[in-house]
């Protein structure tokens, strides 16, 4: 385990804001969707919840890959949403703004932009864009979670392909400086950040995983964001690898464990990954607990476990692997295992000897976004690259479909 305190330096950002209409010109800009004001079907509604779901739609060709930016005034609706009505922008597109924002700033794979679009009476008015190329990046892409919004005038965005944490202020659209994760970086490994940061008072916390082809390495990270100074602790394990979920448990303390990618790259091949696991972190003493390690298939006896994902209520949740709903041949890849609708919900308590509870649920894609909107916890499922649904995971797990999108669905926020 290695344990460093860093301090950050400039970085550069850019971002897009959606509607409920399509809003202006149906021309794409690239990296920011449709400028001007208004559109189709009338005004956005006046009061009242607003979301922005952005959806990607893959083409044949990775070239012909769009996304589009999709605004609701309910996650609850039996009726699927319609790219009809949405922005459409180059790529593979994320979303992302602070709760209640009444703006949204998207990226996408691009280019290394960031467009503001501010939420008016008739629609979203484009505003100003800004480059992270300066930074070294050549896009912005994988979670809208990476965004996160401290304040009117500050943002972070955790980037894995530079390693770095870039800090930029989203009412100027100005980058302001960067943190450097030296220590996350692993030759000849994929860097990538957790969907879903968790908010500990002024502390920004994400989680690190690492892949190395369809492999991933023995080892964990974390990173800790002091938002009232700018300072990032970072601090890794070697206990088990691909713990890119967590959640704040009853005793205060940090649990993380592997996503359920990890465990599906250890159920293939056990001697390509260490055995999923489950890790707690002390914020105060900013360090590892070295006597708690938990295996995932303990729990289960034996099974394939990962994605340590919150409920609602602080409630915590697993995915487990139902063998008996998809057939493991010689050659499954572990990103197809971890995709297929064969993980069943396990309710778990955390603590020093966490225990889990099997759901009375349908098997469903063990690969899903969680994201916060409105103080609630949903977790984005994909129906292949089709289509998205949305659930509330809460007391009693996760609750039954409340909205369907087409496409895949990576980031989610909420305007209004």
């Amino acid at each position: 385990m290695s344990r460093s305190l860093r301090p950050m330096k400039a970085f550069l950002f850019t971002l897009v804001v959606p509607c409920l209409v399509a809003c202006g010109d149906s021309g794409s800009d690239g990296a920011g969707g449709n400028a001007g004001e208004g559109g189709a079907g009338g005004g956005v509604s006046a009061s009242g919840d607003l979301f922005a779901l952005t959806t990607q739609v893959f083409g044949v060709e990775a070239a012909d890959t769009l996304s589009y930016i999709l605004l609701t005034d309910t996650l609850e609706s039996d009726a699927p949403l319609s790219l009809d009505s949405g922005i459409e922008i180059l790529g593979r597109a994320i979303g992302a703004a602070p709760d209640g924002g009444g703006a949204l700033f998207v990226a996408s794979d691009a280019g290394p932009t960031v467009t503001r679009y501010d939420l008016g009476a008739n629609g979203l008015k484009k505003g100003a864009t800004v480059s992270f190329q300066g930074q070294g990046l050549a896009k912005l892409d994988e979670y809208g979670g990476q965004f996160q919004f401290v304040s009117e005038t500050k943002a972070y965005f955790f980037d894995g392909y530079t390693a770095q944490v870039v800090i930029w202020n989203p009412k100027d659209m100005t980058v302001t400086g960067a943190i450097p994760l030296d220590d996350l970086v692993i030759p000849d490994a994929t860097l990538t950040f957790s969907a879903a940061p968790l908010r500990v008072g002024d502390a920004v916390i994400s989680f690190a995983g690492w892949r190395n082809g369809p492999e991933v390495p023995s080892q964990a990270g974390i990173v800790v964001v002091d938002s009232a100074t700018d300072k990032a602790t970072v601090v890794t394990d070697d206990r088990c690898g691909y713990v890119r979920d967590g959640a704040e448990g009853p005793d205060g303390k940090i649990y993380m464990a592997t996503e359920a990618y990890g465990a599906a790259v250890h159920r293939l091949n056990a001697e390509s990954a260490a055995a999923p696991c489950m890790l707690r972190f002390d914020l105060e003493a900013g360090a590892f607990d070295p006597d708690f390690h938990v295996e995932l298939g303990s729990l289960f006896d034996g099974g394939a476990a990962g994605s340590l994902i919150r409920g609602s209520g602080g409630e915590a949740y697993l995915r487990v692997l139902d063998e008996d709903a998809f057939e493991i041949k010689e050659d499954t890849h572990p990103r197809v295992l971890a995709s297929a609708a064969a993980w069943r919900w396990a309710s778990v308590t955390l603590g020093d000897a966490p225990a889990a509870t099997v759901l009375d649920d349908e098997p469903t894609s063990g690969s899903v976004v969680s994201v916060s909107l409105g103080g609630k916890s949903f977790v984005l499922q994909f129906q292949g690259q089709d289509t998205t649904t949305f659930r509330e995971l809460g007391g009693n797990g996760p609750g039954e479909v409340s909205l369907t999108a087409p496409g895949v669905v990576f980031s989610a926020a909420k305007l209004r």
